[in-house]
């Protein structure tokens, strides 16, 4: 992905970018305490595996960043992403075990007012995030920023599958959607492992961003 655009622009593009990241970061560690809380109140694999994925989201960024202020990052890259990977993988074991107790009904899940809220709040601001992302990304010609913006695309979706379930469970008293869409959940994070482990995770584009303003300020 090639950009000709002035040094100037490059340089607000890069800024708009990195605050659009850090505002997905803040709101899914608000997310992740909230949906956490409530799906505890409400016996809700779905919506804790929806917090705890957020989680681990954060602590994915936060790693990656930090992997960036190393002297030497490529070194611990690896490592970096295996214990991603194996975070997703237990966040799929557990969602699944939760799932699975539920649709057997040793756990009855209670309604979550405060789930279906936060849970509609994401589907609505998550494509606004997404939107930014790619827009600046494209400009820039950051396939990284571009990659990062589809995730959190994805992220609408796997709020919308836990909102579906928690109105199903809501509205018509389906027990059975809160744990059909913690194993949508299950799924997502087996996804999000894999790609972990395979080294090919979105969260490096926080690291890259942050190479880039030092290469910048290298280059003043």
């Amino acid at each position: 992905m090639m950009s000709t655009i002035s040094t100037a622009r490059r340089a607000v593009l890069q800024r708009r970018i990195r605050w659009i990241v850090t505002a997905t970061i803040v709101y899914n560690l608000v997310e992740a305490v909230v949906a956490i809380a409530a799906g505890s109140a409400a016996s809700s694999g779905a919506l804790i595996g929806f917090g705890l994925d957020s989680t681990i989201e954060v602590l994915s960024a936060a790693a990656v960043a930090w992997q960036f202020t190393r002297r030497d990052p490529e070194r611990w890259e690896k490592p970096t992403l295996r214990v991603i990977a194996l975070a997703f993988f237990a966040l799929a074991l557990y969602v699944t075990v939760s799932s699975v107790s539920t649709l057997l009904g040793a756990i009855e899940v209670q309604h979550s007012p405060v789930g279906i809220v936060l849970t509609a709040l994401s589907v609505v601001i998550m494509p606004f995030l997404s939107f930014a992302e790619r827009h600046a990304g494209h400009e820039l010609g950051s396939a990284t920023a571009v990659a990062d913006s589809k995730q959190t695309l994805i992220c609408t979706y796997l709020s919308a599958a836990v909102l579906i379930g928690l109105l199903l469970n809501s509205l018509f008293s389906w027990s059975w959607a809160d744990p059909i869409a913690g194993l949508v959940i299950a799924v997502f994070a087996i996804r999000e492992g894999i790609e972990a482990w395979k080294g090919d995770t979105c969260a490096t584009s926080v690291g890259m961003l942050l190479e880039d303003e030092d290469h910048s300020g290298h280059d003043d």
